[in-house]
């Protein structure tokens, strides 16, 4: 069981973690995804583990995600737009029980609060306290700042 497991999760419970690329892996940050993966799991099983990101991505930064277990989503439009989609499908699809945002946007308080509607327990994952969306973390059930 993980760092918070027990204590936040169930290990029989499927957790969706969705990560806003452009807005997380910024290099004032220097995010490691497998500590993303690793906070995420300390709410259950992962059933979902996207990483979005937009069409200037570099192959290497799709390679290195994809080597450490996440379907990347590229997308040339607003990746905002495609992972609040993807969330609230997984959420009201009863796919996930669990929803792990990692992002510091704002946009991301709809889907938060749809999925709490929905029964799902919900996690703001911030990659640091600069910038990081009180009206994010406030919609959350649960909110975790990664160490800066």
């Amino acid at each position: 069981m993980g760092l918070l497991g027990g204590l936040f999760g169930d290990e029989t419970s499927r957790v969706g973690l969705f990560v806003d690329g452009p807005n997380v892996l910024r290099a004032e940050f220097d995010v490691d995804l497998d500590e993303l993966r690793a906070i995420a799991e300390t709410e259950g099983a992962l059933a979902l583990t996207r990483l979005y990101l937009d069409e200037h991505a570099t192959p290497e930064l799709i390679q290195a995600a994809e080597a450490r277990g996440f379907d990347v989503v590229t997308t040339s439009g607003d990746v905002d737009v495609r992972l609040a989609v993807d969330a609230t499908a997984a959420a009201t699809e009863q796919t996930i029980d669990v929803l792990v945002i990692a992002s510091r946007d704002a946009d991301f308080k709809p889907v938060v609060e749809r999925a709490a509607e929905e029964g799902l327990r919900t996690v703001a994952l911030a990659p640091g306290s600069y910038g990081r969306s009180d009206a994010l973390r406030n919609a959350a059930q649960h909110a975790v700042t990664m160490d800066e």
